[in-house]
């Protein structure tokens, strides 16, 4: 019985982006097509898009629309693509006009937390503050909602508050950005595979399924991309 390939992913995203779902999606759908033939060890990895909005968020059309220089029309045919994509992966993708934006910094220290507990917890988690804010609209800042959804995942409630209020991990959650953007992160999805190979954006299940394979013939070694 061959023995799987095994790779190291590095998934730099942030909660507020939906092609960070999308791309999340399509890795695991690809993941699950090479089982048996490449086994993966997912890191998550945190990015803010809007490290600068206030905990109680902003309007999202106001926001997106002043960000990127488009109009009302532009941004409907922007979700409309992003809700068919994410459909497609069994994801529900209900952003629209009252949708609210909001800081993410404290999901990314649960997120870091998590992952100290259990990796296949912390990856529950990210779907979960992803399931969250785009299909239901919830307010991913709000200390009460994270620690319910901690808890719905399967982690200690207790620990995941006593995480968020004292403000533990915000320097290495610091760090780790810092370490990313300075290797030329500047965009989300970015799945950086062994410390080495960049598979960029919310692409297609395939897409990473041809790239992991030929990255898994090429490169039999992990090593970290926190070097």
């Amino acid at each position: 019985m061959t023995t799987p390939a095994r790779l190291r992913i590095d998934f730099v995203s942030d909660i507020a982006c939906p092609w960070c779902a999308i791309g999340l999606a399509s890795l695991q759908q690809a993941l699950a097509q090479l089982d048996g033939n490449i086994a993966a060890d997912i890191h998550l990895q945190p990015f803010e898009l809007n490290p600068d909005l206030p905990l109680e968020g902003e309007d999202a059309n106001a926001h997106l629309m002043d960000k990127y220089g488009m109009g009302e029309e532009q941004l409907e045919t922007n979700r409309a693509a992003i809700r068919e994509r994410a459909a497609a992966l069994g994801f529900d993708f209900n952003m629209r006009k009252g949708s609210r934006i909001y800081n993410t910094f404290d999901a990314h220290r649960l997120l870091h937390w998590a992952e100290l507990q259990n990796r296949d917890l912390a990856l529950a988690l990210k779907r979960a503050l992803l399931r969250a804010y785009f299909s239901v609209g919830e307010n991913v800042a709000d200390r009460n909602v994270l620690v319910r959804i901690a808890r719905d995942t399967g982690l200690d409630a207790d620990a995941a508050r006593h995480v968020l209020e004292s403000g533990a991990y915000a320097d290495e959650v610091r760090a780790q950005e810092r370490h990313f953007q300075q290797a030329g992160i500047h965009s989300v999805p970015a799945a950086i595979v062994n410390g080495q190979y960049l598979i960029s954006g919310g692409q297609p299940p395939e897409v990473f399924e041809n790239a992991l394979r030929e990255i898994a013939a090429a490169a039999p070694t992990p090593r970290s991309a926190m070097h």
